[in-house]
């Protein structure tokens, strides 16, 4: 007898519960196309409009508070397409550079927060724990917010932008180390460990010489040394991948390149946002020559340009804003602390960094302050730091839980405003050339 082909019939509420994703995703985009509306009257980034309306869009009960996974996984991934986008936008060399100069923004502007942060916390909570947790939430600069505040402005290729985001990484580094040694610290774990930070620091290496040498060996059209023996990528670089059927492909293979180096970086300790920008830092426009289309590349870039700013990218930061649940007798009661922290680690941030930029590396002053305003956003790593410390761990109360939330929030917002008053002011000086360097006679 020939099997019978049976097919389970779908229950209304699971055809409801596949069709709800569909549904928050229209509302989100929706959004998105409303910030941009707004943005354009106001003349304000759409970034502000997009975490406010994503707030709002929580606290009306419009979205639900906890998110359904596909649309975090989205979200996910438009943080990744928004920095590969960004950093196929970036030089090579203008990055390297950037990383030189940029050490003691990193290791000040890291600092001073962190040193801010918990002083504010042991004075108002009075725990070391607790303390140790504000501090280190509010150690790492939320880059992407920053970035792309930058590239609204059209200060992305400045040199302030690049000095911004190889302090970003470097700040990056260093936190995720202190995250390995202050949270077991902080649970009662384990005791202070000099092995988690090396073993940190051994992760960046590898990773960042796992880039260095897919772009040095690999990526170039014609392949040297050993690597020109090896069967079939011996014989094909990345330019043969990107030009394959007249470069109709071309996005599909990029942004898997963006995603496959973003899960590398993940898999060393990194957010995956942070590989999807070496991703397209290491891809150069000679890599898209295709005869007879002498604007591939910039055809290429148009597209990662409108999946990053319009349809991807933008979800990221409206399910952002939706992570602002208002709890209002909990946020009137930590009103002054909320206050305090904001104020102290604003003022601290701005002068540390914008004072490293200003001495180590040369920066004019409106190129200093712009990197001391651009580095106050704080989003992913503080998020996580929250999610650990309240969520997993119950080393903070909810109070304090709420007080690094708005302070998160207020920090965010003052990213793009700040940015758009100082290029308004300073055009003349932020057009992305170096300024002349500090001496001791200036």
């Amino acid at each position: 007898m020939a099997p019978v082909l049976h097919i389970e019939p779908i229950e209304p509420n699971a055809r409801g519960a596949g069709v709800q994703p569909l549904v928050e995703l229209a509302i989100i985009w929706g959004a998105v196309y409303l910030s941009y509306m707004a943005a354009e009257r106001t003349r304000l980034t759409p970034l502000l409009f997009q975490l406010a309306i994503g707030a709002i869009l929580v606290n009306t009960g419009i979205i639900p508070v906890k998110s359904n996974e596909f649309i975090r996984i989205f979200a996910e991934l438009g943080i990744i397409v928004i920095m590969f986008a960004l950093g196929l936008e970036e030089r090579t060399d203008h990055f390297i550079d950037g990383m030189r100069k940029s050490w003691a923004i990193a290791l000040f502007g890291a600092i001073g927060p962190f040193i801010a942060a918990y002083a504010v916390a042991r004075w108002f909570f009075g725990d070391e724990n607790t303390a140790l947790m504000c501090g280190l939430a509010m150690t790492a600069t939320a880059v992407s917010l920053t970035m792309v505040s930058l590239r609204s402005e059209g200060l992305q290729r400045s040199r302030g932008a690049t000095l911004i985001m190889t302090s970003a990484l470097l700040d990056d580094i260093g936190s995720l180390a202190l995250v390995a040694v202050l949270v077991p610290i902080a649970t009662g774990e384990a005791a202070p460990n000099l092995w988690s930070l090396a073993e940190i620091a051994g992760k960046a290496t590898i990773f960042f010489l796992i880039v260095s040498m897919v772009a040095t060996w690999l990526m170039p059209p014609h392949l040297s040394g050993w690597f020109s023996k090896v069967p079939i990528i011996g014989r094909h670089g990345i330019r043969d991948i990107l030009t394959f059927a007249d470069g109709q492909h071309a996005v599909l293979a990029v942004l898997c390149l963006a995603v496959a180096t973003g899960l590398v970086a993940h898999a060393f300790g990194f957010h995956p946002a942070v590989g999807a920008y070496m991703a397209g830092l290491i891809l150069k426009e000679e890599y898209f020559f295709l005869k007879g289309r002498e604007r591939f590349y910039e055809e290429t870039r148009a597209v990662v340009d409108i999946a990053a700013n319009s349809v991807i990218g933008p979800v990221f930061f409206v399910h952002l804003g939706t992570k602002i649940v208002f709890d209002w007798p909990v946020m009137v009661s930590v009103l002054p602390e909320t206050f305090a922290m904001i104020v102290a680690v604003a003022v601290t941030q701005i002068a540390t960094a914008g004072l490293a930029a200003r001495y180590t590396a040369g920066s004019s002053w409106p190129e200093s302050l712009l990197i001391g305003f651009g580095m106050l956003g704080r989003a992913e790593l503080a998020f996580v730091v929250m999610d650990i410390a309240y969520v997993e761990n119950a080393i903070i109360s909810k109070e304090v839980f709420y007080m690094l939330m708005f302070t998160c929030f207020w920090l965010n917002n003052s990213v793009p405003v700040s940015i758009a008053l100082i290029k308004r002011r300073f055009d003349e000086v932020l057009d992305g050339a170096p300024p002349p360097r500090v001496t001791a006679s200036s």
